[in-house]
């Protein structure tokens, strides 16, 4: 499969289960977590739907544009999203707050994603 199908395709998954677990927050959550943890929640729903955008975008750059670094750019926003937003869904879900530390690492994979995504955008050559 393609660069350009798997992020579009991963994009529409990562945006499919971002609405779901968005509803599941709004409604199933709501009477039972804190307001705190419901906002912990409502943050990797936000930063899930911020990236599965980005990856539908990724998905059109890589169709345009050829390099490595945008591949890299995308595989670092699913993983970030994995391990961000995946972390802070658990930590809710478990009441188990360790699991906190391993959110900062989605984020760093989030930002270097953009970084690459960045880079890609001045060195990328034109697909022909």
């Amino acid at each position: 499969m393609s660069a350009e199908r798997l992020f579009l395709f991963l994009g529409a998954v990562m945006g499919f289960f971002g609405v779901g677990a968005g509803a599941f927050g709004a409604h199933g959550l709501k009477t039972r977590v804190s307001v705190e943890m419901l906002a912990v929640f409502e943050t990797a729903v936000r930063y899930q739907m911020y990236h599965a955008l980005a990856l539908c975008l990724m998905a059109w750059v890589c169709a345009r544009w050829q390099g490595k670094v945008l591949t890299v750019a995308g595989c670092a926003f699913v993983a970030g999203v994995a391990l961000f937003s995946g972390s802070l869904y658990l930590l809710v879900l478990t009441n188990t707050p360790r699991l906190g530390l391993i959110t900062p690492f989605g984020g760093v994979l989030m930002l270097i994603g953009w970084a690459c995504l960045a880079w890609g955008a001045l060195t990328a050559e034109r697909r022909r």
